[in-house]
């Protein structure tokens, strides 16, 4: 007999089939224990019918009567397995259930009788009709029991475990919210009131929650219930409505959730659940939905190959790609964790997606070379950078050969394997630089208008500003800051940054790649700049906290490279509208190819020769304008 000890990954096991045989045993008893009370029940509502008509049983018919009882018990249990009715758990049983009780109880009174009548056992008619309505009262009674307990269980609870809730929206959505709350306990909600825009629903009740005003009565409502919670239960409502709405409950000092709206419902995303305020709720214009049958005819059956793919732009490119079905997805990664993550996300997403992980550095010109070679990309996005301004400005050499050279050695590869096109992710940063980041991202401009001077591949570059909840990005470090207590860091009272959804700023890329003839930078609307301390405010009131009161402000004052306000535009650009909604064409002239190519080399040289960078942007981008500050603190928070 083996004798030695059972490894980890035994012991799991085994303790899984523990707790899988555990879990059978426990659904058995129920169903059987559903099973006796209806059996019970059957033959109790027609016993009961039985006295109901006569008074009592006839003792000369007692016999035959019982007989004709235990025909009908039989006939009602074979119509409730027909009908699922031991499949159903108890915890959701509703309309749905009752309904399907009522049926087959119907059903099996007639069906019972016709039986009862060939076996000559009848019993009086009237008898039959009594019965299938006691039968549909006690079994329906059986089944909402378990709900009602657990609603008078959770009335038990002391009042100081509840949150005082508010429901925005008292349609179906609303009132799915308030049932959630009442059969979910440990939610911890109790619906006091609610509001709505149609004023047909005013003053009425939804599962007992009144009804007591519109949007506008948000605040007042919120003060006078004590309300320590909002949620939003708006699918169809626009963004602009949805955002005012928003607006109002962030003036009071109440938590705020949402239901999933219609487009995550359609998306199959988080239906039918609560969740927290999401960063693209804090935006102050609408986005866009664009026509997505122009990206399908250039990506469907390609291979496409995405750079810096595991990060916060390149992940959602793949997401979005993936929904075209590309003939293979190459997803080329410096770290392996994040891309091998996507890839279990893609592969989840899109089974008959061919995806594939190459793990590589973009300053790897052999790796790169092996990389096309062996796939031959026809669409390549080059997401790969280094973004956080502070880091860059404390390692300006860096950011040099990443972001130019890695642009350029990725760029002569698709040049050399006829890539078909070749889409940059360049930044709003490039626009009057005061970064070294920023001014690294110009010169990555530069590379792609060089290269494309040779034809063969299509060379473009897609500007933008700030997504919110990107990695490394203002929004999950608030959060941060705000989960342990603050204070939240600001630069400056005054800043100013553009920003949009990653999906957004994903979808306009890809748009952006249809029209890409070569040379353009094409640059992303971003609607009205919004001031970073506004949405600091913002985040705290969403949180349930009252700003510089719970949560203080502080303000740290710009660090190396930062401005104040971003610009998109260049001042000799001209935008032209480029038939796209939401994207332009920034048109400038750029160098010749012939003394880019010289300023590249130069680049290069003075780098290996450990020159300063910032010395030799100054050189070669004359809108470069460092900051002649001291290196601060890079804890102030990425942009």
């Amino acid at each position: 007999m083996d004798k030695r000890n059972p490894t980890a990954p035994e012991l799991l096991g085994s303790t899984e089939v523990l707790v899988r045989k555990t879990g059978r045993i426990r659904t058995g008893i129920i169903i059987a224990l559903q099973i006796v009370i209806d059996i019970g029940s059957f033959f109790l509502a027609y016993l009961c019918s039985l006295l109901l008509r006569f008074g009592g049983i006839p003792k000369n018919d007692f016999t035959e009567y019982i007989q004709a009882i235990f025909i009908q018990v039989g006939v009602y249990f074979l119509f409730f397995v027909l009908f699922s009715l031991y499949r159903t758990l108890w915890k959701t049983a509703g309309i749905d259930e009752l309904l399907r009780v009522t049926l087959a109880s119907i059903l099996a009174a007639f069906f019972g009788f016709l039986l009862s009548f060939l076996l000559d056992r009848p019993l009086p008619f009237s008898v039959y009709l009594a019965g299938a309505a006691l039968v549909i009262n006690f079994t329906g009674f059986s089944r909402i029991a378990y709900r009602l307990l657990r609603r008078v269980q959770s009335g038990m609870m002391g009042s100081e475990q509840w949150r005082r809730t508010m429901i925005v929206g008292a349609g179906e959505m609303g009132s799915a919210a308030i049932r959630q709350m009442n059969d979910q306990p440990w939610l911890h909600m109790r619906p006091l009131v609610a509001v709505d825009d149609d004023r047909g629903k005013l003053r009425r009740m939804v599962r007992g929650v009144p009804v007591e005003g519109t949007r506008v009565d948000i605040p007042r409502l919120a003060q006078k219930h004590n309300i320590d919670l909002i949620v939003l239960c708006l699918p169809r409502v626009d963004e602009k409505d949805r955002r005012e709405i928003i607006r109002l409950c962030s003036e009071t000092t109440c938590a705020i959730k949402t239901m999933p709206s219609l487009q995550e419902i359609m998306d199959h995303k988080d239906a039918g659940s609560m969740r927290d305020i999401d960063v693209g709720d804090l935006l102050t214009r609408t986005e866009r939905k664009l026509d997505e049958t122009g990206i399908r005819e250039y990506l469907l059956g390609r291979t496409v190959l995405v750079t810096g793919g595991g990060g916060s732009i390149g992940s959602e490119l793949c997401r979005q790609i993936g929904r075209f079905d590309p003939d293979k997805l190459v997803i080329f990664d410096v770290y392996e964790n994040s891309a091998y993550d996507l890839s279990l996300e893609l592969n989840r997403l899109f089974p008959k997606l061919d995806c594939i992980v190459e793990i590589g550095s973009v300053r790897d010109e052999k790796r790169l070379d092996e990389l096309f070679t062996r796939y031959k990309p026809q669409i390549v996005f080059h997401a790969a950078a280094h973004k956080h301004v502070p880091l860059m400005e404390h390692n300006p050499a860096e950011s040099v050969k990443n972001n130019v050279f890695g642009t350029l050695n990725t760029a002569k590869a698709a040049l050399d394997h006829d890539a078909q096109r070749f889409i940059l992710i360049s930044t709003d940063k490039a626009v009057n630089p005061t970064s070294v980041m920023g001014a690294s991202k110009r010169m990555a401009e530069y590379v792609i208008q060089y290269l494309n001077s040779f034809g063969r591949t299509r060379y473009a570059a897609v500007r933008f500003g700030n997504v919110l909840g990107s990695n490394g990005s203002v929004i999950p470090l608030f959060r941060k800051q705000i989960e342990a207590g603050g204070p939240i860091t600001v630069t400056d009272k005054n800043i100013t940054r553009y920003f949009m959804t990653i999906p957004e700023a994903a979808r306009l890329v890809l748009q952006a790649g249809i029209f890409a003839k070569g040379g353009e930078i094409f640059i992303l609307d971003m609607g009205d700049p919004v001031r970073i301390d506004d949405i600091a405010r913002t985040l705290i009131r969403l949180s349930g906290f009252r700003p510089d009161v719970d949560i203080k402000i502080e303000y740290s004052g710009l660090r190396p490279g930062e401005k104040l306000y971003e610009e998109l535009f260049l001042d000799e650009e001209q935008p032209d509208e480029s038939g796209i909604p939401g994207i332009f064409i920034g048109k400038v002239k750029s160098p010749p190819p012939e003394e880019i190519k010289k300023n590249l080399d130069w680049l290069r040289e003075q780098i290996e020769n450990g020159e300063d960078a910032r010395t030799c942007f100054t050189a070669l981008i004359k809108t470069y304008k460092p900051e002649k500050r001291a290196d601060a603190d890079m804890e102030g928070g990425p942009e």
